[in-house]
Formats: C-alpha cells, sequence, structure tokens
C-alpha cells in the first residue's frame, strides 16, 4: 500500500472550488472524519456536502502552506488561508492563520483543522463583531 504525499493535499486545496468537489475522492477515503471549530462530519459524502456549502459565495481562495511535518501516518501542515466571499466584508480579501492535522494511508482518513473560528466569521459580523474585537484588545 502506498502512502499519500501531504503535497497532493496541498495542490487538492490550491485548485478546489465550488464546481470540482468531486476531487475530494482524490485525496479523501470515504470513511473520512473531519473536524474544524464549526463542525464535525463522517464520510466522503458528508464532507462533500460541508465544502459545497462552504464555498458558496467564495469568489476567491488559495492556501499559502507555510510548514509541512511529517511521518509515515500523517502530518501537521500549518497555513494562512486568503478568501474573498461574497458575505464577508464583500470584495475584502480576508486572511486566517491555521493549521490542519491530517491522518492517512493511501488517502487522508482523519482530517482535523485549527483556527480562529472568531476571526473568520463572529468578528465580522456588524455589531457582534465590534464587541468581539473590543473584548480581544483587552485581553
Amino acid at each position: 500500500m502506498s502512502r499519500m504525499d501531504p503535497a497532493r493535499f496541498q495542490d487538492l486545496f490550491n485548485s478546489l472550488d465550488a464546481e470540482n468537489l468531486h476531487r475530494l475522492e482524490e485525496v479523501y477515503a470515504d470513511h473520512v472524519v473531519f473536524e474544524d471549530p464549526l463542525h464535525r462530519v463522517e464520510g466522503l459524502p458528508a464532507l462533500t456536502d460541508y465544502f459545497r456549502r462552504m464555498y458558496q459565495g467564495v469568489a476567491e481562495i488559495r492556501f499559502d502552506f507555510e510548514v509541512v511535518m511529517q511521518d509515515d501516518e500523517g502530518a501537521m501542515l500549518t497555513w494562512v488561508m486568503h478568501m474573498r466571499h461574497a458575505r464577508l466584508r464583500p470584495g475584502e480579501l480576508l486572511s486566517l492563520p491555521g493549521a490542519s492535522h491530517i491522518r492517512f494511508e493511501e488517502r487522508v482518513h482523519y482530517h482535523r483543522d485549527y483556527f480562529d473560528a472568531g476571526a473568520l466569521l463572529y468578528e465580522r459580523l456588524p455589531v457582534i463583531g465590534g464587541l468581539i474585537r473590543g473584548i480581544k484588545g483587552r485581553v
């Protein structure tokens, strides 16, 4: 059995869009478990549906992968996501640092993303965003 190369994971995320989500099967196992600060999904169909919802409104997205640490069973990748989204400050390029922990054999069977959900979503809401930014500024 050949092990997956994390470069395939990186390439997928820098070519993925709402029109080619079928490509997830190139990297993910049918029984994948995916977690991030907002959701947990199990199985490739559920992951595809989750990404379909996430990519609605995405005008542009790219990931700058910075550090990759890997062994035979998985990898940790740090990244900065750069995105333009129709609903999150339309037209503005948003940049969000994060990390992905993936475990794999031939394909990824576990994927967990770590990022500040507040910085991505809550801080960008008109009223509550100002409150959250104010609180973070005091801490």
